[in-house]
């Protein structure tokens, strides 16, 4: 069995003190998100919530898989974490630098020390193989070129859709016998049960477990009131379900309000049914009575069961698009 190697942190010529993320770091972390997001113009930008999730989510260790950079006065200016799901051999690496450190060579040594950790920990828990998968907005050019320098490669788009919700919304009802039934915590994990068996044969999708559906169900920006599942009135099933939520910062980044469906999936067993136009129509519907302009959803580019075609057909239009890097490990 190979020996992991320990990470690598970045050393002093970066100009900065590193270590791992702790619990106090989370305003100086959160500060430097924000000046990142307000030079890049992301679709979308993490919250204190999402940071405060980071640190406690079992599928990292927040001593050796977070990494911050500190200059002399102690601003954050550079990060990096991965996490890994029990059982998967997919890692994610999440990281970023200040605008006014960048073009150093800091966002190389944040991803090579995430590779060396990932690295680290499939062979701790005797993995055969390794991925470090990363996300990056397609308009942020510096960071696709970096991950490109580094030798990741592209595996997947992701298109985010947008659709006014003015005027007249899409002809689409559910079929008779089956109800919309509004998210409460009776019904959640019977949701979760259902989006697992749904995502099953999805690329990239992984099984959600109790703590990481909580980190869903409970975050600042989910709506329960605007999201639902379809149930099966002959046999009380969960048949699908529709999962939303919103950014109050959705205006300043768009320059509208929005709903986002984040999660939306159909049973095999109830497919071909027109399920997910029917629910969308009522996703819009509580969009357009909570004061929403818009509703936005995202689609896998490559998506074999069509998704791209009907959201189009229901009047949502490309706004902008994520590219998925790979690179192997091990």
């Amino acid at each position: 069995m190979q020996t992991p190697s320990p990470p690598l942190f970045p050393g002093p010529e970066t100009g900065l003190r590193w270590r791992s993320i702790g619990a106090d770091d989370v305003d100086a972390w959160y500060a430097l998100i924000r000046r990142m997001a307000a030079a890049d113009r992301p679709g979308w930008v993490e919250d204190r919530r999402d940071l405060e999730q980071a640190l406690e989510t079992t599928s990292g260790d927040p001593a050796q898989d977070t990494l911050i950079g500190l200059d002399k006065t102690g601003a954050a200016r550079a990060y990096g974490r991965i996490a890994l799901n029990p059982g998967s051999e997919t890692g994610s690496g999440f990281g970023g630098v200040d605008p006014q450190w960048r073009r150093r060579g800091i966002g190389s040594k944040v991803y090579r020390w995430q590779e060396t950790r990932l690295r680290q920990r499939l062979l701790t828990e005797h993995r055969k193989h390794g991925v470090l998968r990363t996300y990056a907005e397609e308009s942020n050019a510096s960071q696709v070129a970096l991950l490109q320098s580094e030798g990741a490669e592209v595996v997947r788009y992701f298109t985010e859709m947008s659709r006014p919700l003015a005027g007249d919304l899409p002809d689409a009802v559910l079929p008779e016998g089956m109800e919309f039934r509004t998210f409460n915590a009776e019904i959640s994990d019977a949701v979760r049960r259902a989006h697992n068996e749904a995502f099953k044969d999805h690329w990239g999708s992984e099984p959600r477990n109790k703590e990481r559906w909580g980190f869903t169900v409970d975050h600042p920006q989910f709506r329960p009131k605007w999201s639902f599942a379809v149930v099966d009135t002959a046999s009380g099933e969960v048949a699908a379900y529709q999962l939303a939520s919103f950014d109050p910062e959705s205006e300043d980044i768009h320059g509208y309000k929005e709903g986002y469906t984040m999660l939306l999936g159909v049973r095999r067993d109830w497919r071909g049914r027109k399920l997910a136009p029917a629910m969308l129509r009522e996703a819009m519907r509580r969009f357009r009575e909570g004061g929403m302009d818009n509703a936005g959803l995202g689609v896998d580019t490559e998506n074999p069961s069509g998704a791209l075609g009907l959201y189009e057909s229901l009047g949502y239009k490309p706004t902008h698009r994520e590219v998925v890097f790979d690179k192997p490990v091990l």
